[in-house]
């Protein structure tokens, strides 16, 4: 006979066994009786829709907390819907309202499961980012979310530790049970519920983007580090390697850029249904530290927090934020849409209008670089467009006394300033065409040939047809939005020559008018808002990237896609092999285009300008030095507020500096305390440079 001890033994034991589930069959009907999809279930229990599949026809069993989280909602189901001919017993009947008075901690894999029909609809998938309690945005301001596209229930894309867990936005956390890279393509592409909606009708769906930590690259066979002699985003792997050999064997393609830190693997589509899968390897130094400060020491929960808020606001990331600045604009403009073939009456590709089409088009000469092919094979000695931001700073001698004793320089960085000149900004979208002595019109977009030397200003300010603020020497090449400045300030321009285009359209609209939303919304996240006062505004700046450092690598990764994608629309030649003359992969783009770049920073540096002489005309304060969208000004307080030209209602007066959130205002970028001796200056310190340092010319990306 059994002791009692081998009897309490054998209790426990039972009590202590995973929980029991139904057979398959069963799960399967509950699920269909409470009227829920398969898709809908691996959403509440934060897995795939291929795993449901695989329990409900018994290829395999849930793992705890799943199991548990699982169970829980069967027998809830088992209580509501019973089997024909079956009373629910009282065990099962008093399991359903058990999770009510469950401690949270031990309900978290369930707290989003699907209810029945007769009960409230659940409530929809929280949004990429929930607001910190410091955020002062009012909720009822914020955006809709778009509705979440079945196909892809996951989101756009997943980080993949070591232990197989793939992390998506919105805290889902996927089983990725794969060893080799092209187990991972395969089940990227046929399991994880991974990828993003088009940006435009006539556009195409985002591939899923799996980010690998250092552990996951290792674990499928890769190096932690990509090591070697070139620049590191130009390092790949050999074709020889055996991960790289792997996936050609199984019939996979790289691009032309190969197996690097963002690298795309893909087969031909077949039909609309698109095979490709976009990977970041974070050991590669894929997420750049400029561009996503601190992003790459996170833990991989976090590091999907902020791609899948920038997925969300932006879009999905394929390589460098320089890349997917020039990806947006693709995405939003598609080049072609379904027209009907007239002679078939078949549904064909056409071009899109305000798109930059389909095919590469050459630069009018000075438009061009001196390597560009037009310029090498045609011998073109006639100049070029030099439309850079500006890096000036005031003459010594145009010091006064007053200026040289006050206490302090500020400087003011205009948020964005690049993106807010790209509104509303007409630009060429056909090939340039050549005139001579051509009568000015401001409205075509174009590079003029004048001689803009005789125009006297104010020296204590930069000159607005030059980078470096000096007055021109003779005939130069400008943009439309230079020249047109030229008349506004009331002198007449006698043209010599232009390349102009005939077909004009604001290309940048829709790319300005997304990156404008998602910079906003990102601040107003972080506490920055617009309905604040000049002095809450500069308090809320100088703490935002303590409330939430997700977030605000978010923010800096809006605004290094808005520089970079501005300056890769120029991309220079990169590697030792390039040989002068020659096309290099850029030029293949149609987004090559120099002229698009050069009306952006023409604008921008005239935007500046115009600002300068209005703060001129109204406080009599001239700036120090300007470097890119940075002013710095002599001050008598370590703050704008002390300079800033105000009304007599306290409301900033139009025209100059203004603060505040939205592109184009300005906010505080740094402050120096000290005094502005001319001995100093004549030592050569540049006040530019010391507020902010090498940010005058637009990096053109990878």
């Amino acid at each position: 006979m059994a002791s009692e001890e081998e009897l309490f033994a054998s209790v426990d034991a039972l009590l202590n066994e995973e929980p029991h589930l139904p057979p398959p069959a069963e799960r399967a009907r509950l699920r269909e009786a409470a009227g829920i999809t398969q898709a809908r279930l691996a959403t509440a229990l934060k897995t795939t829709t291929q795993s449901v599949k695989n329990w409900e026809n018994g290829r395999s069993e849930p793992k705890p907390p799943r199991l548990d989280a699982y169970q829980r909602l069967l027998n809830g189901w088992a209580a509501k819907h019973p089997a024909p001919g079956a009373a629910p017993t009282a065990s099962v009947a008093a399991t359903a309202p058990a999770a009510s008075v469950e401690p949270a901690a031990s309900r978290v894999e369930a707290a989003d499961a699907p209810q029945a029909p007769a009960a409230p609809a659940a409530a929809p998938a929280r949004p990429p980012f929930r607001p910190t309690a410091t955020s002062r945005r009012p909720a009822t301001k914020k955006a809709a979310q778009p509705a979440a596209d079945p196909r892809f229930p996951h989101g756009p894309l997943a980080v993949l530790d070591g232990d197989g867990s793939a992390y998506g936005v919105d805290g889902i956390v996927l089983d990725c049970p794969v060893g080799t890279m092209v187990e991972l393509v395969e089940w990227t592409l046929r399991e994880s519920g991974l990828g993003a909606r088009k940006l435009n009708r006539y556009g195409k769906d985002s591939d899923p983007l799996i980010v690998l930590t250092a552990a996951a690259a290792v674990k499928l066979g890769l190096p932690e580090r990509l090591e070697g002699h070139e620049q590191r985003r130009s390092l790949r792997l050999p074709e020889d390697h055996p991960v790289v050999k792997q996936v050609v064997k199984a019939k996979w393609r790289l691009t032309q850029r190969g197996f690097g830190p963002w690298a795309r693997i893909y087969r031909k589509a077949q039909g609309r249904e698109r095979q490709c899968v976009q990977l970041a390897i974070l050991s590669w130094d894929a997420l750049d530290e400029r561009s996503w400060p601190g992003v790459s020491e996170m833990e991989p929960a976090d590091v999907a927090r902020v791609l899948g808020v920038y997925a969300q606001r932006v879009i999905t990331p394929r390589g460098s934020t320089a890349v997917s600045g020039l990806e947006l604009m693709t995405a939003l403009r598609p080049p072609t849409r379904a027209v009907r073939d007239e002679a078939s009456g078949n549904w064909v590709p056409g071009h899109n209008p305000g798109s930059l089409g389909t095919e590469p088009m050459d630069p009018a000469p000075p438009e061009a670089t001196p390597e560009h092919p037009v310029v090498v094979n045609s011998g073109w000695t006639g100049g070029f467009l030099n439309e850079e931001a500006y890096q000036w700073v005031r003459p010594v001698d145009l010091l006064t006394d007053e200026e040289c004793t006050l206490p302090f320089a500020v400087g003011l960085d205009l948020n964005t300033a690049f993106l807010a000149a790209a509104a509303r900004l007409v630009v060429g979208l056909s090939a340039p065409d050549h005139f001579h002595a051509p009568a000015f019109n401001p409205k075509i977009p174009g590079s003029w040939l004048v001689d803009l030397s005789h125009i006297e200003l104010d020296p204590r300010l930069p000159s607005p047809f030059t980078p470096d603020g000096t007055r021109p020497t003779g005939p130069a090449w400008y943009q439309t939005h230079t020249v047109a400045y030229a008349q506004e300030l009331g002198y007449n321009v006698q043209l010599l020559e232009a390349y102009l285009r005939r077909e004009t359209g604001a290309y940048l609209d829709p790319w300005h008018d997304r990156l404008k939303t998602a910079y906003v919304d990102t601040l107003a996240d972080l506490g920055v808002t617009k309905d604040l006062t000049d002095a809450q505004f500069l308090a809320a700046m100088e703490r935002h990237k303590d409330v939430d450092p997700a977030m605000a690598a978010v923010l800096a990764a809006i605004k290094a896609t808005v520089k970079g994608g501005i300056g890769k629309l120029r991309e220079r030649p990169q590697g030792r092999k390039y040989k002068e003359g020659e096309r290099w992969p850029a030029l293949q783009r149609p987004t090559w285009r120099p002229d698009i770049r050069a009306a952006v920073i023409s604008k921008a540096r005239i935007n500046m300008h115009r600002k300068l002489r209005n703060m001129a005309a109204m406080t009599g304060l001239y700036p120090l030095a300007v470097l890119s969208d940075c002013v710095v000004y002599p001050s008598p307080g370590d703050s704008p507020l002390a300079f800033l030209p105000y009304a007599a209602s306290g409301k900033p007066q139009p025209g100059g500096f203004r603060l505040g959130p939205t592109p184009g205002l300005a906010k505080l970028e740094g402050v120096q305390s000290m005094l502005w001796a001319v001995d100093l200056m004549e030592q050569g310190y540049n006040p530019a440079r010391h507020i902010k340092g090498g940010d005058a010319v637009l990096d053109e990306g990878e």
